[in-house]
């Protein structure tokens, strides 16, 4: 069984998790076809926006499955365990970089790896019983794991960051909404629907300049300052500019 299902409709794809009696749980076939799917998707213009769900697992994705890769990276020799560590945290890269913006759907809970996929998103729409954790702590090693360290206290604030990922306890979908996390809380049923909505005023949009405000934003999050954003932002906008010109002077 394919751990993920990717499929194509117009400009949007759809990817799901798809370990449901595992709750979506990554083992190591699971990591190789996230792998496969993010190369795949790095210079494919053909498709704008990916909304990614959990499926018909009762949970979005319950992190790492500790019956059977947990304890295989434990049991390896400590530089195949930091390969194995760093394959597992360059999904988050690897979303960030893929020019689609993705628009994550989650319902039930969301741990370790799962929170962070959330995080990694750029868009998020919750299921009311939608719970997170950085339950890396929670197994003896350190809750900044997964890109969480950088991305929770971007998205909430250091403040409530800090409780979270050093205590390990769960964040709810109120919560979550309440400290601006994410964007929309529906209906489980709803969330699918929702996401499309958003997806299609996308690509209704310039493709690229879609690639490109995605860019700007990843990129200004770290910006050493203003005048740093204005310039990605300038050139953006005159590339853009541009390119419009060239297409319409070619008509």
């Amino acid at each position: 069984m394919d751990r993920i299902i990717f499929k194509q409709e117009d400009k949007i794809g759809y990817l799901t998790l798809n370990r449901p009696d595992k709750y979506n749980a990554f083992d190591t076939e699971m990591l190789c076809e996230f792998e496969d799917f993010i190369n795949a998707r790095m210079y494919d213009n053909s498709i704008s926006v990916i909304i990614l769900d959990g499926g018909d697992a009762k949970g979005f994705c319950a992190g790492l499955d500790m019956e059977t890769f947990g304890p295989q990276i434990f049991a390896m020799q400590p530089a195949d365990a930091y390969n194995a560590q760093a394959r597992l945290s360059r999904m988050m890269l690897g979303l960030r970089k893929i020019p689609q913006p993705v628009i994550s759907c989650i319902h039930g809970a969301a741990a370790g790896i799962g929170f962070s996929l959330a995080m990694a998103s750029d868009i998020r729409i919750l299921a009311e019983n939608a719970k997170f954790c950085a339950a890396y702590i929670n197994i003896g090693l350190g809750g900044a794991d997964m890109a969480s360290s950088y991305f929770l206290p971007r998205l909430i604030g250091s403040g409530r960051a800090n409780e979270f990922l050093l205590t390990g306890n769960w964040m709810s979908a109120k919560d979550a909404m309440n400290l601006g996390f994410a964007s929309r809380m529906v209906l489980k049923e709803e969330m699918l629907e929702t996401a499309t909505g958003i997806a299609t005023v996308m690509t209704n949009k310039n493709s690229l300049g879609l690639r490109m405000t995605k860019e700007a934003i990843n990129i200004n999050m770290d910006a050493a300052g203003l005048e740093a954003c204005l310039q990605m932002e300038d050139r953006n906008q005159m590339m853009l500019a541009f390119g419009m010109q060239v297409n319409q002077d070619k008509k």
